[in-house]
């Protein structure tokens, strides 16, 4: 996506969060990270505190999803979106967002995403693009 490392990925956010809150200027991909962290004000406090934040585990048997995973895969989907990879994603959205909102499109496709990706790392596989988008296609 855009770091090497889970912890490289935590301070990305954490650094963008900070230059919003003083007001610094944002690159175009700081940008597009300062909008998905405004989707999310439940996230604003772990980012004030990157130490914490670098350190934190979030495991769903602790009953917790992993902030950073989640707004990532937001950026995973606009990327998408963008660039209509996999082909005929682009549609999808665009229909979505008529019927349930982007903020919800982008929860509900994150959940075939997760899918995919899930499915994909059980398989030792690379993802099925197909069910993937099959999967979106559903949502309608």
């Amino acid at each position: 996506m855009f770091a090497q490392s889970r912890e490289e990925t935590r301070q990305l956010f954490c650094s963008v969060f900070k230059k919003v809150q003083e007001q610094t200027t944002l690159d175009p991909l700081e940008q597009q990270i300062a909008e998905v962290i405004k989707l999310h004000p439940e996230y604003h406090k772990l980012l004030m505190d990157p130490e914490s934040a670098l350190a934190q585990e979030f495991t769903p048997e602790q009953g917790q999803s992993n902030p950073f995973l989640h707004m990532g895969m937001h950026l995973a989907i606009r990327e998408q979106v963008s660039t209509d990879r996999p082909a005929g994603i682009r549609e999808y959205f665009s229909q979505l967002i008529k019927k349930l909102g982007e903020s919800e499109t982008e929860h509900r496709m994150m959940e075939c995403l997760g899918n995919s990706l899930w499915e994909a790392q059980r398989n030792n596989s690379l993802p099925d693009e197909q069910a993937y988008l099959d999967c979106i296609h559903r949502l309608l």
